[in-house]
């Protein structure tokens, strides 16, 4: 794709918004969702929507950040200093970050039934989701995998935390949760399991199986996506639960 070209001169297939109409949102690049915010770029011979929308994201890396960190807690003054960008296309950015914000950190009811990672991560995410240090987290269920409710079990540093199986369990017992999910978050973004993601994983499913609490999955989140170390590992194959 020619981002030089203005929207109306790309072949149709290849257009931001009919990309993201047929393949959706996830699939886009984020200069391309960008455009689709922006609508239009800077005018006759200078650069389209995408073009400015690439050129956006270069000018917030220069904060030696990556450009959605800055862009997540930009203001529109910020961004109307990028030439180009007008009060009205700062307030379509900034409103449409917003907004994706606040839909992580939707905090659904209790007794909201949890039974796939979809609906775990969103019942984690105002916890997790966007913070800048690690944060270990359960999901505390009843016997038919309604959210009884969450518990912020340890915070740590931008890089790491610690916990101990019998801080977890100590909360789902006391709270008479009969299943638990256990999350926690990586501030960089990289979902990957570190070796002690993996080790601590294996000790709680231990503990899981002698206390006959299964444990249904390991979230781990960070910057709008997650990972389900179930998925991941054959930890679940090895220490079975009960679901």
């Amino acid at each position: 794709m020619t981002y030089s070209l203005r929207i109306a001169d790309i072949p149709v297939g290849e257009r931001p918004r009919e990309r993201l109409l047929a393949l959706g949102a996830k699939n886009l690049a984020t200069a391309e969702l960008i455009a689709i915010l922006l609508g239009t770029g800077q005018g006759k011979g200078k650069l389209s929507a995408i073009g400015l929308a690439q050129y956006i994201l270069k000018q917030l890396e220069q904060h030696k950040r990556s450009s959605l960190d800055v862009l997540r807690d930009i203001n529109p003054q910020e961004l109307m200093e990028i030439p180009g960008i007008g009060p009205a296309k700062a307030a379509t950015i900034v409103a449409a970050v917003e907004l994706g914000k606040r839909t992580f950190q939707f905090r659904p009811n209790e007794r909201v039934l949890v039974n796939n990672c979809d609906a775990a991560a969103a019942a984690l995410s105002q916890d997790l989701m966007w913070q800048s240090q690690e944060k270990f987290a359960v999901l505390l269920l009843d016997v038919k995998n309604r959210l009884m409710g969450s518990k912020t079990i340890t915070i740590g540093t931008a890089t790491e935390t610690l916990v101990h199986p019998r801080e977890v369990f100590r909360e789902v017992v006391r709270q008479g949760a009969t299943k638990l999910i256990i999350a926690h978050n990586h501030p960089s973004g990289n979902l990957e399991p570190s070796e002690a993601d993996i080790m601590l994983t294996e000790q709680l499913l231990k503990a899981a199986e002698c206390l006959q609490i299964p444990l249904l999955d390991h979230l781990i989140l960070g910057n709008g996506d997650y990972q389900s170390l179930r998925e991941e590992l054959d930890l679940w194959t090895r220490y079975p639960q009960e679901d």
